[in-house]
């Protein structure tokens, strides 16, 4: 079922983990496991309108 996710997930974000950019391989792997939780059938959590998103 794992290697079923995985397969199944974008394949910029399976490519992106070995990116030699870090932003890129954070959004990757971001990207990546929403894609797992989702596949698992598990919703994803809220996000909070009073948290400010600021890059790392």
């Amino acid at each position: 079922m794992i290697a079923a996710a995985l397969l199944s997930a974008p394949g910029w974000a399976r490519v992106g983990l070995t990116a030699p950019d870090s932003r890129l391989r954070v959004e990757a792997a971001t990207t990546l496991a929403a894609h797992l939780r989702e596949y698992a059938g598990e919703p994803l959590p809220k996000q909070d309108r009073n948290q400010l998103p600021l890059p790392l």
